[in-house]
């Protein structure tokens, strides 16, 4: 995949570049800028002229844009591949197209699209590369189809092509409380699985309304009680955790059961390289994927597969689109833990580190100037 959130250079030519000019002449842009490592109060907002698309390219204003797990560990200078400092975050975006480049379809302007960026979605107005848009039902709110985005596709692929569990089958969810887990609930009893939650328990009430059985994940029998409760072994567990922990998801499985890690949460807040505990985890994995235990094991990457762009796109179309249809169809209900402004994107990425929220914390649009 190519397209990031990035200011474009100026195109030329016929009306796309009409149209660029109204974008861009006498305003500015809001965006936040992410200049080190600092607490999250260290984030800064600041203005810039309205990007102009480039060629391929579109200028997105935003509807919707979320704070992940990246963000916070990329504050922290610790996501594996983050760009050098300074930089504006932002994994992903919801908005409405509001100019074309030189070689795009003047009739998506208007058109509300969701954009997978990595870096750049913390702006009033993004350009990305018109090929990436995957375009947004009526009928979904854009702060709902925020939430679907990166933890919509995370969760489906993780699910559906990565696990493939069958249908009557057992997985447990570390972490359903957040925004990938809650997600993930959600689409596995949708697929007919029984789901445990692990998720501290002022949680557990809203874990276990999305369709979990909640477990405490402080619980030093957390494990013991899995097994009492799924003797066999359950058929996947999700682990966004990593750590030594991996071992007992690992040994949580049954004959055949998948393995998913996707994260290294348990290391947030240890200092040292941000790419060893990701390279000791998939370096584990690995190794346990060759032995003959009859198991299976993953490390989850989004950005899998992107050196075949073509292929990366229309999979990334096809699932998101899958996962935008259940939230159309109400059997996948957005997790908006909260909404706050761009503006106060400090106190928003001190909310989604609490640990207090369930869902996905959502950045909008500040209201216009009176």
């Amino acid at each position: 995949m190519t397209g990031t959130g990035r200011s474009a250079e100026p195109a030329s030519g016929g009306d796309a570049a009409g149209e660029q000019a109204e974008v861009a002449e006498g305003r500015t842009a809001t965006e936040v800028v992410l200049p080190g490592v600092v607490e999250a109060e260290g984030l800064r907002v600041r203005r810039r002229p309205v990007p102009v698309p480039g060629a391929g390219q579109v200028v997105l204003a935003m509807e919707a844009t979320g704070v992940s797990f990246a963000e916070q560990q990329m504050r922290r200078g610790k996501y594996f591949d983050q760009p050098p400092f300074p930089f504006v975050p932002g994994y992903d975006l919801v908005g409405a197209v509001a100019a074309v480049g030189e070689g795009v379809d003047a009739a998506l302007l208007g058109r509300r699209s969701a954009a997978l960026t990595k870096t750049g979605g913390w702006a009033s107005h993004v350009a990305v590369d018109a090929a990436d848009l995957v375009e947004v039902p009526a009928s979904v709110g854009s702060a709902e189809a925020e939430t679907a985005v990166v933890n919509g596709v995370t969760a489906w692929q993780m699910l559906h092509r990565v696990a493939r569990v069958p249908a009557g089958g057992t997985v447990v969810v570390l972490g359903a409380n957040g925004g990938v887990g809650s997600t993930l609930v959600q689409l596995a009893r949708h697929a007919g699985l029984r789901v445990i939650g692990t998720a501290s328990p002022r949680h557990h009430e809203a874990v276990a309304r999305l369709g979990a059985e909640p477990l405490d994940y402080r619980d030093p029998q957390l494990s013991q009680r899995i097994r009492e409760s799924v003797p066999g072994g359950v058929d996947a567990v999700f682990d966004h955790v990593g750590g030594e922990g991996i071992v007992d998801s690992f040994r949580l499985l049954a004959p055949g059961g998948s393995l998913v890690a996707y994260g290294t949460a348990s290391t947030r807040d240890v200092s040292g390289s941000s790419k060893l505990p990701v390279l000791k985890l998939v370096a584990r994995l690995l190794l346990w994927r060759v032995l003959p235990n009859g198991r299976r094991t993953h490390f989850y990457n989004i950005w899998s597969g992107r050196r075949r762009p073509a292929r990366f796109r229309a999979r990334l179309r096809e699932d998101l689109g899958r996962v935008f249809a259940l939230v159309e169809q109400g059997a996948l209900v957005p997790q908006v833990a909260a909404r706050l402004p761009l503006s106060r994107a400090a106190e928003a990425m001190r909310l989604a580190e609490s640990g207090t929220v369930t869902g996905k914390v959502v950045l909008v649009p500040d209201p216009p100037a009176v």
